[in-house]
């Protein structure tokens, strides 16, 4: 938060946001609402309800594409920087992994989407975050081979996620075929009046636990496009406050939080992003860590934590068993306020990682007690079919 305003990047939608009475906040460079007038906990429980609007334009966006224009090539070349089976992916599907170092460390997590309009299927498009973006692309743009080319879009593109059991009903007024999409699937097409008027980029997903849609859109049309979403009654702009505690009772990783370079995506609790023919003899950067995690009975494990009472536990907070010895701390830690109460995430050893453990958390020097359990908190609400 020590960061200077005055060199704070802004998206294309800052004016509106400022005019909305959001309150503004440095966060990875940019100068984003945390909330808006309606409060952080009532941000959270519209976005449950019916539907939240997120500006998440910091975050980074690039397509990958091979010389001799195929998908295998592009798809190859990604699979050495990632853990997942990238070869696979039909055209307008879409996938979540991580950038790991060489140690098997976490660098980023990021989705992964292979372009399915017509004559861009051998095209990859990829979503970073936005603290990891500049250190991301510098990572493709050492560790490609010179004939897979990154084209970074951010001067050109914004990035609107539209979530809640509502999106589809008020993404669908305007165009009726987002309806169609699937959990992490995507497509290209208008969201305006003629084919020529908004053409955009919607994936069926998002970081919030419900349903919903990202939508990337030239950074011209987003002001437009925005406007048209919050004609709805159902829609509310909603900020980082609540963004971060959707995703906490999500039980979703946040990175420099609950993953970062200390941690492979076997202890991060994400094996489920790594395919299984991936698991073993892989061939990209950190693959024998990956593997070695696999085996590990003594690696540590992110799990989920309820607090006993009502106050919150939160990062850093040391993690005790029952015998007092200290086996890990919290990662992410904060109000519910769809469960009303505390939820936390963190890392305690393998031998405590079991659901229903009871723990203790230290917090001003008292131990107050805590159960693992698992996450996610609040049932994923996720439109499959």
């Amino acid at each position: 938060m020590s960061e200077d305003k005055t060199e704070l990047k802004q998206t294309k939608l800052h004016s509106l946001h400022v005019a909305s009475g959001a309150k503004m906040v440095p966060f990875a460079g940019y100068d984003m609402p945390v909330q808006y007038p309606l409060g952080i906990m009532k941000e959270h429980l519209h976005t449950r309800e019916k539907c939240g609007l997120f500006d998440v334009s910091h975050m980074g966006q690039c397509f990958l594409a091979a010389d001799d224009g195929t998908f295998e090539t592009a798809a190859v070349a990604l699979e050495k920087l990632v853990p997942a089976d990238i070869q696979s992916l039909e055209p307008g599907q879409q996938r979540y992994s991580q950038f790991l170092d060489s140690d098997g460390g976490i660098l980023d997590d990021l989705m992964i989407s292979r372009l399915g309009f017509e004559g861009h299927e051998h095209k990859l498009y990829l979503v970073v975050n936005a603290g990891c973006k500049d250190q991301d692309f510098a990572h493709m743009q050492k560790h490609l081979p010179t004939n897979v080319k990154l084209d970074v879009t951010d001067d050109t593109l914004s990035l609107i996620a539209l979530q809640g059991p509502k999106a589809a009903e008020v993404l669908g007024s305007l165009n009726p075929k987002v309806k169609e999409l699937v959990f992490m699937t995507h497509t290209d097409l208008p969201l305006g009046e003629t084919a020529a008027d908004l053409w955009c980029h919607v994936s069926r997903s998002g970081y919030t636990g419900e349903d919903g849609y990202e939508i990337a859109v030239k950074h011209e049309d987003a002001e437009k496009l925005v406007g048209k979403l919050l004609a709805h009654d159902d829609v509310e702009l909603i900020g980082l406050g609540a963004r971060d505690s959707l995703r906490m009772e999500a039980g979703l990783c946040l990175y420099g939080h609950d993953i970062d370079t200390s941690v492979s995506p076997i202890e991060a609790g994400l094996i489920w992003s790594v395919q299984k023919h991936r698991r073993k003899g892989g061939n990209y950067f950190g693959a024998a860590r990956v593997e070695a995690d696999l085996a590990n009975k003594q690696s540590k494990r992110l799990v989920g934590i309820l607090p006993e009472g009502r106050a919150p536990a939160r990062e850093h907070t040391e993690i005790q068993d029952m015998d007092g010895n200290t086996i890990g701390e919290i990662t992410s830690g904060g109000f519910g306020p769809s469960i009303g109460g505390p939820v936390a995430m963190g890392y305690v050893t393998r031998a405590n990682a079991k659901a229903g453990t009871d723990l203790n958390l230290i917090v001003r020097g008292k131990a107050r007690p805590a159960k693992v359990v698992k996450m996610p908190f609040v049932p994923h609400n996720y439109y499959r079919g």
